[in-house]
């Protein structure tokens, strides 16, 4: 069934149902208005900024734009390119897309103009929306991406080289468009992280995206009662395909533009929300917030929080063991995933194994998992290799990319380039990425497990470890750490605290810096490299 179908149904069960609601902590009423559908939270002095839409008028704003695709020409199989901040606009805008039978391809707001522009091109991006955050780098640009002559803009003072998306969608029908959609259709366009250059684009069709939404369902049981809280930037898979999930069954969503822990906390009390998936420094900022007295839980009605889940980059379990001593009546779960596998949910640990807490768990609900060696035969348990996945939320290919496709999908199975292990219950544990990996004197160092180690020290508000060259070794390990503003540590600090790692898994050089993290989470290691690797070749010359 296509995604879109969801839509519609929600649309005949719960048509006057709130579905989605944006909140803004940090903007006050002067902010933008597009849509009517709005309200201050009146209580707060702040005037906190919010917006709601029911299900009728999302599916109406889906086919306005739909129908204004269509009368432009766009057709089945073109590309819509999205470049919009967490905003009410955005899932309709992108199921409007859908309805078109074109594809959608969400854009990195972190994308400066070139990589915009590369990313058109490799995709071949027909048509844009985009948002007032993003007018200088697209005027930049606009003459070479403007393929078709469309540029949408969703926002006030439109600039004079786009149209008003809003103005135009007015004029739209919000009759549905009749486009049939089969589950083998491309769907969407998503964008790798980067990690080794440019990004790659990730093509998904209908079963994909379905896939993605019943496999959310079925691990964390969501209803039409649940309320979701989405912080993480829905360009991305992860923060969309666990929405999928309350969108399957018409569960209300809040989408908090917003990081600060008492954002989070307010949001989650005056909301109702009752499912918060969060990535792992906003759930250490809450813990330290909490811990330095900043903030009085008692200040929130938490009592509808029943779920809290990580997901997008490994899970210190010291971090996990704060947080249930905090909140012990959350139920904890962790998904793993990747743009390949329509993000979160082809390893799932389950609220039921808490005394896993490290693992990412087990295949997911319809999906396969294995690990292999170099060869690609499977090794034994406690051995570590390749983690392989397989099930109907496995990409389609890598757009234009037939060798990046050949490497990566092999009889079905998606190799996806992280190292990992099983334990003898059949958990299984990420040890980190295959292109991480420290080989040292001739030994695999594995930077996730040193990490974790060191972050479990009190005063370690992040870390990272990278290898950096070195004549003798070939690589050592190095910790980038990033200090809790009410601790000094200094070098020797965490250098005795290593003595209880196994002395080559001990760093051999301590860095006291930021730790980079993309708008998901993860850590941005090839910054980091080329920012210290640079300094240690430069160095290793001087030496010699």
């Amino acid at each position: 069934m296509p995604i879109t179908e969801i839509l519609e149904q929600n649309v005949e069960k719960y048509a006057e149902d709130i579905c989605l609601v944006e909140v803004n902590p940090e903007i006050k009423e002067t902010r933008r208005v597009t849509w009517k559908e709005y309200e201050l939270i009146e209580s707060n002095p702040e005037s906190h900024y919010r917006r709601e839409i029911t299900w009728n008028v999302f599916n109406e704003k889906a086919n306005r734009f739909a129908n204004l695709l269509l009368s432009r020409g766009v057709r089945k199989g073109d590309k819509v390119g999205i470049l919009l901040m967490n905003c009410l606009e955005w899932l309709p805008i992108y199921f409007g897309v859908l309805k078109t039978g074109a594809l959608a391809v969400p854009l990195n707001f972190r994308y400066s103009s070139d990589e915009i522009k590369y990313c058109f091109e490799l995709a071949e991006v027909d048509v844009l929306v985009f948002g007032p955050e993003f007018i200088g780098r697209i005027e930049e640009i606009a003459d070479d991406i403007s393929q078709k002559g469309l540029l949408f803009y969703v926002g006030e003072n439109c600039p004079s080289f786009a149209e008003h998306y809003d103005r135009l969608t007015a004029n739209c029908s919000s009759i549905s468009p009749d486009i049939k959609l089969t589950d083998e259709d491309d769907a969407a366009i998503y964008f790798s992280s980067g990690t080794t250059g440019f990004p790659k684009a990730i093509l998904h069709n209908h079963q994909s995206l379905m896939h993605a939404a019943i496999v959310e369902q079925k691990h964390h049981g969501q209803t039409k009662d649940d309320v979701f809280l989405c912080i993480p930037p829905l360009y991305h898979t992860g923060a969309k395909m666990h929405w999928f999930g309350s969108f399957l069954v018409g569960g209300k969503a809040v989408l908090l533009k917003g990081v600060k822990p008492e954002f989070i906390l307010d949001t989650a009390s005056k909301e109702k929300c009752s499912i918060v998936w969060l990535l792992v420094p906003w759930a250490q900022d809450i813990l330290d917030a909490i811990d330095r007295g900043d903030i009085n839980l008692a200040d929130y009605d938490l009592s509808a929080w029943r779920l809290m889940h990580i997901g997008a980059q490994p899970v210190p379990p010291s971090l996990i063991a704060r947080w249930k001593k905090v909140f012990p009546n959350h139920c904890y779960d962790t998904n793993y995933g990747l743009s390949e596998s329509i993000g979160p949910g082809c390893v799932h640990l389950g609220v039921e194994n808490i005394h896993k807490v490290g693992a990412i768990g087990k295949a997911g609900y319809g999906w396969e998992v294995k690990i292999v060696d170099e060869n690609g035969n499977t090794v034994n348990k406690g051995d570590v290799g390749e983690l392989c996945v397989k099930g109907p939320g496995v990409m389609t290919c890598y757009y234009r990319d037939p060798k990046a496709t050949e490497e990566t999908l092999k009889d079905g199975w998606l190799f996806t380039g992280d190292m990992a292990q099983e334990d003898e219950d059949g958990f299984i544990f990420l040890v980190d990425r295959k292109k991480d990996v420290i080989i040292s004197g001739g030994e695999n160092l594995y930077p996730v497990q040193i990490e974790d180690f060191i972050r479990s020290h009190e005063a370690v508000k992040d870390v990272a470890v990278i290898g950096l060259p070195d004549q003798r070794l070939g690589e050592i390990a190095a910790a980038i750490i990033a200090v809790k503003p009410e601790y000094k540590i200094t070098e020797d600090d965490i250098m005795a605290y290593c003595h209880k790692l196994p002395r080559y898994k001990r760093p051999h050089k301590i860095i006291f810096a930021d730790v980079p993290r993309n708008p998901t989470g993860k850590i941005e290691k090839p910054k980091l490299r080329e920012i210290y690797c640079g300094e240690s070749l430069v160095a290793a010359q001087i030496k010699n």
